[in-house]
């Protein structure tokens, strides 16, 4: 009966009988409407606003949220912080496939106040003092680039898998201490490609940073290493099975 409810109630939204903004129905009202009781509809409501669907006003109602791709995709961080290391090659995965893609979106539509940003924060990334306020800048790079291509929903499916790859960025900064240099070379070259106006070749340098990434993980797991760190802030070597 939840799932009715629930059902009813999106149905309602999809079809503009509760827009974006519009507040619900008092509950018995709501109840009268979806055919269910006041118990159901209570548990619908619940799982709405666990879903990001609709926000509940304390002494006000409940409204229908923004409905904005980045507030109704934010379970996508959680579920990929969630996931077991041993999935981190997919969500490197994923985001080779769509990070390049929002790259090449970047260079026709970022405007010069976004790539001058972009410029800053390259800037930043190369004067940092430590590791992780390099990946810090990094992330903050990326994110930009998502959000210059003009989807939010594709920069907010990206920021969504990028939690983990980033940690994976951490990790692999302490192992390889040529990686600094080959990040920062990398960022330069997809920000010249936007500068340029070049989708192709700003999708192809996207392309190759992130399968760079993607190649050192997947040597390290061949290798017999144990997975990602889990938490970024205590960033660990990985140590062979075989010597523990």
């Amino acid at each position: 009966m939840t799932e009715a409810a629930i059902e009813r109630i999106r149905e309602l939204i999809g079809t503009g009988g509760l827009p974006p903004g519009a507040r619900l129905p008092a509950e018995a009202e709501l109840a009268g409407q979806l055919g269910a009781s006041r118990n159901t509809v209570r548990e619908a409501v619940r799982a709405l606003v666990t879903a990001r669907v609709l926000d509940v006003r304390r002494g006000d109602g409940t409204y229908v949220t923004s409905l904005r791709p980045e507030l109704l995709l934010e379970g996508i961080a959680f579920a990929a912080d969630m996931l077991q290391p041993d999935f981190s090659l997919e969500l490197i995965g994923v985001r080779r496939i769509l990070e390049p893609a929002a790259t090449a979106l970047a260079a026709r539509h970022a405007d010069e106040d976004a790539l001058a940003e972009l410029a800053e924060c390259l800037q930043r990334m190369r004067d940092a003092g430590s590791q992780d306020v390099l990946v810090q800048h990094d992330a903050d790079f990326h994110a930009r680039v998502a959000s210059a291509s003009g989807n939010a929903t594709l920069a907010s499916m990206l920021a969504g898998v990028s939690g983990r790859t980033q940690r994976a960025r951490i990790w692999r900064g302490i192992v390889d201490t040529d990686a600094i240099g080959r990040t920062i070379a990398q960022h330069e070259d997809i920000l010249r490609a936007l500068e340029a106006r070049d989708p192709t070749l700003a999708e192809a340098t996207a392309l190759v940073h992130v399968s760079t990434t993607e190649a050192w993980l997947r040597q390290i797991i061949a290798a017999g290493a144990v997975g990602v760190d889990t938490d970024p802030r205590h960033p660990r070597r990985p140590r062979s099975r075989t010597t523990g």
